[in-house]
């Protein structure tokens, strides 16, 4: 049972027990029933975010990004498509830095859209500006 990785359902945050064989077969939240994987960012608050980040074991690539933000208006069309395509390998969340700003701070964004590319609440990457899907899934690669 060790060998079974932890992830937070993105409809009711519950962490999940799944054996990574099982990842690719549309895993289930035990709690809600809903799909683990849905091919699409979470739009994550501080608390949310919290909450992923500490009960998934898979790396998790953050998009920090601010309404306002003409580059991040470009970006987020194909960070959803990224979802549809770097899921399971890894979990995509989205941080709008006007509302998480104790987040923004603390990973110290300093310009946007930057990506954050964590596993197990730690960053093993970071990419400033937009980039198009083929850009982002090879860094994303080559880096996992």
């Amino acid at each position: 049972m060790n060998d079974m990785l932890h992830l937070s359902c993105p409809s009711c945050l519950a962490t999940n027990r799944v054996a990574p064989s099982r990842l690719e077969q549309s895993p289930q939240c035990g709690r809600c029933q809903s799909q683990l994987f849905t091919a699409m960012p979470i739009e994550a608050d501080t608390a949310t975010f919290e909450r992923v980040v500490a009960n998934t074991d898979i790396p998790i690539l953050v998009d920090f990004w601010a309404p306002w933000c003409g580059p991040c208006k470009v970006m987020a069309p194909v960070f959803a498509q990224a979802a549809a395509q770097l899921e399971p390998e890894c979990r995509l969340l989205k941080v709008n830095t006007e509302e998480a700003q104790s987040l923004s701070a603390r990973y110290q964004i300093r310009s946007i859209p930057t990506l954050l590319l964590l596993h197990r609440g730690q960053e093993i990457a970071r990419q400033a500006g937009a980039m198009d899907l083929n850009r982002l899934r090879q860094w994303v690669r080559s880096q996992l």
